[in-house]
């Protein structure tokens, strides 16, 4: 099974390695010039562009698996090139993982492996779900579409974490958490990733810029008294690591504990930093 790198950027566009084949995708923030010749980059075995209407098209250069597995960050990932350019792999949440990863064994090897409870909503193809697993914490994996949570549950297999204890639900965030809390459901640790627009499995609407409030109330209400962390990442233009950090700030601001925000950055094999997101991240230890 190959890797995963980031092999160079520029000219609003990425050139990315998986496996044995180079793809060429969108980075919008990526307003500088490549460091690699346009040799290397015209290699490429495919190119996806997007159009004028916000979807897209795959220019195939050479023959090419249209589904494989890659590593990345020491899990594995099934890797697809779907028709509107994502693969199912998102290297800018690797400092989150890793982050994740620290505080759960940290946590874990200080109550004795007291089992710990995390909740990912918009988990989409389950990088953060398969890093808080694989770290020892029983998680509760939530996305809207049905098919992104088979990829994950796909992704569990190949990472040897299908024995684990998760939960793979197709719901929508909102409507869940509000039975959650009816039902008095606790958990040390919540994930979240949402979309600046979104459908739920029944067609409800999720739009961040009215809907994150009572999303993070919700989030607040579940989040239990030994709570260990709140992680919250976004893509979404205008969304600043301030913005983030102040909204959790007024959620958490009568907890102890640490905020930290930033932006999340992909990193190329020769050092440059390309951001993509930000995140916001909360912890009591």
């Amino acid at each position: 099974m190959g890797e995963y790198v980031l092999l160079d950027s520029g000219n609003m566009q990425r050139l990315e390695r998986l496996g044995n084949y180079t793809l060429i995708r969108p980075a919008l923030q990526a307003v500088w010039q490549p460091r690699l010749t346009s040799g290397e980059w015209n290699r490429a075995d495919a190119i996806f562009s997007r159009d004028s209407e916000g979807g897209g098209q795959w220019e195939w250069r050479h023959k090419i698996s249209r589904d494989f597995d890659v590593l990345f960050s020491n899990l594995s990932f099934h890797i697809k090139l779907t028709n509107f350019g994502h693969l199912g792999l998102f290297p800018e949440q690797v400092d989150n993982w890793d982050w994740l990863r620290t505080k759960i064994r940290a946590r874990m090897a200080a109550t004795n492996n007291r089992n710990l409870h995390v909740l990912n909503l918009f988990a989409y193809t389950g990088g953060s779900t398969l890093a808080a697993s694989q770290a020892g914490a029983h998680v509760v994996h939530v996305d809207a579409a049905k098919g992104v949570v088979d990829w994950a549950r796909k992704n569990a297999e190949i990472c040897r974490l299908n024995e684990r204890p998760i939960r793979w639900l197709v719901d929508d965030a909102l409507k869940f958490l509000k039975r959650e809390e009816r039902r008095g459901s606790k958990y040390q640790g919540i994930i979240l990733d949402p979309p600046s627009f979104g459908r739920g499995p029944k067609g409800e609407v999720f739009k961040i810029e009215k809907d994150i409030f009572e999303l993070l109330d919700s989030c607040k209400a579940l989040l239990d008294r030994d709570a260990l962390f709140f992680l919250y990442s976004c893509h979404t233009p205008g969304f600043t690591p301030i913005t983030l950090a102040n909204q959790i700030e007024e959620l958490f601001g009568e907890r102890k504990g640490t905020l930290e925000a930033g932006e999340m950055v992909m990193r190329e094999a020769g050092g440059r930093s390309m951001p993509s997101g930000v995140y916001a991240r909360w912890s009591s230890e």
